[in-house]
């Protein structure tokens, strides 16, 4: 992975922390999933999850595994998300700083 794309990475963890600093709620977790691979790589979408799985355990409350966000990462979970959880996950990364518009293209 170039040095310009982990650098994205490492700043995605970042914004997810900043705009979920208790953790991401269970509930949460189809369109934050659904967001993140708009920017994202599928791989970079699963490395994504293993941190937050990671978090989740050492904050103990309603600890979520890897195992179960990986059954969230299919695709027919992901497209289970509302509008409404799509709106709420977004504006929490938007808080964090997460850049939800795309780069203009170059001209």
């Amino acid at each position: 992975m170039g040095d310009l794309r982990a650098n994205f990475l490492t700043r995605a963890v970042e914004w997810l922390r900043a705009g979920y600093p208790a953790g991401v709620p269970r509930g949460d977790y189809v369109a934050l999933l659904g967001v993140l691979r708009r920017k994202l790589t599928e791989d970079e979408v699963r490395r994504i999850a293993v941190d937050l799985a990671e978090r989740s355990v050492l904050a103990g409350a309603d600890p979520i595994s890897t195992a179960d966000i990986e059954q969230m990462i299919s695709a027919a979970m992901l497209q289970q998300a509302t509008p409404e959880d799509v709106v709420r996950v977004s504006a929490r990364l938007a808080a964090g700083g997460w850049p939800l518009a795309d780069p203009p293209e170059a001209g």
